[in-house]
């Protein structure tokens, strides 16, 4: 009974209710319902509850859920909706370093002619160029395959994949040519 001696969850009629609706009517997502639960059953304004272990196993969770939801409950002061609701994030995602500008640029080096002495371009050859370009941040091969992979990117997926065929041969995965490209007359 560690977490209700020091953090005792003491619902209104309320909120009771509202956890019942939670848990019984509705469409949520399962970890909504979930710590609804685990609310309910460590309530104590309804009378003496079970053990955490009596709990625990009765709701489905383990001990350290019961913990859990419990020091949320104190952390947001008595809040059921906060402390069943997700946690919204304390700082925003990293935006990420490919902008539109970066893609357009990543998509006509790739779309270009290899150094010398290459004869097409390799993720690991794009990424050692891009070092060497100061307009375009550093990025690894992986972000620059993701981006080349991307499915608004026209055509480089192609160039990349069939380089030595040039247009007459180039076709896309599903059979079909790339837009804007016609085999020469």
């Amino acid at each position: 009974m560690g977490s209700q001696v020091k953090r005792p969850v003491r619902l209104a009629e309320a909120d009771r209710e509202w956890l019942v609706r939670v848990t019984t009517t509705g469409v949520r997502p399962a970890a909504v319902i979930r710590r609804a639960r685990v609310l309910l059953a460590l309530d104590t304004s309804v009378g003496e509850v079970d053990s955490q272990e009596a709990i625990a196993a009765r709701v489905g969770v383990s001990t350290e859920m019961l913990r859990l939801v419990a020091q949320r409950f104190a952390e947001t002061g008595g809040d059921v909706e906060a402390t069943i609701s997700r946690k919204q994030r304390e700082h925003p995602p990293v935006p990420s370093a490919v902008t539109g500008e970066v893609e357009a640029r990543l998509i006509a080096l790739a779309c270009s002619q290899p150094p010398k002495g290459y004869t097409r371009w390799s993720l690991r050859l794009l990424e050692r160029q891009v070092a060497l370009v100061e307009d375009i941040p550093d990025l690894d091969h992986s972000s620059i395959g993701r981006v080349l992979r991307n499915e608004a990117a026209s055509s480089s997926e192609e160039v990349l994949d069939h380089p030595a065929h040039g247009e007459r041969g180039l076709r896309r995965r599903d059979g079909r040519r790339p837009r804007g490209l016609r085999p020469p007359l």
